[in-house]
């Protein structure tokens, strides 16, 4: 297995191009670029190292279970009190479904902010005003001061990396 370094627009282009829950970034480029996907031997799923990440994560999409048809309980959602509710809801009931691949989540990052980590100092510490939140009994921890806008950015980040469709991420995201 070969890791390569690549800048966080090329991971999130390549992450974008998901087909189907459990592609592999190299099963993505081969077909990207064009090259008989077929004829990788089934190994492990490759990883893709960042630059800047305290561990080696991004098993792209590896083995994540998410049905957004199934994922969200919409009454349930509907008594979240605020979009910082829902957007909390919406991020616990991913990390229920996804328990061992949430820590995909650290990934995503602002250009000069830090929406996700793994205790509520970190994100103290990269800003004053993030007002964390732990999302539902996870262990993770969530900026919670964007605007509506921005949640729903997160959002649809987050659930793209899960191998979720663009028009789901829509319907999802909607109820924000």
């Amino acid at each position: 297995m070969k890791y390569i370094e690549i800048d966080e627009e090329l991971y999130r282009h390549i992450a974008s191009k998901t087909e189907r829950i459990g592609e592999s970034a190299s099963e993505i480029l081969r077909r990207l670029l064009g090259l008989d996907v077929e004829t990788v031997a089934m190994e492990q799923p490759k990883q893709i190292s960042q630059p800047g990440l305290d561990k080696e994560v991004a098993q792209t999409h590896q083995a994540a279970s998410i049905d957004p048809e199934t994922l969200i309980d919409k009454g349930a959602l509907a008594q979240q009190k605020g979009a910082v509710g829902r957007f909390l809801f919406t991020l616990e009931a991913i990390y229920k479904a996804t328990p061992n691949q949430f820590d995909q989540v650290l990934q995503i990052q602002g250009r000069d902010r830090l929406y996700f980590a793994t205790s509520k100092e970190s994100l103290l510490k990269a800003s004053k005003s993030a007002n964390p939140k732990e999302i539902g009994n996870s262990g993770f921890w969530v900026t919670t001061n964007n605007n509506t806008a921005k949640k729903r950015t997160i959002l649809s980040e987050v659930l793209g990396q899960f191998g979720v469709q663009e028009k789901q991420i829509e319907s999802i995201i909607g109820h924000i």
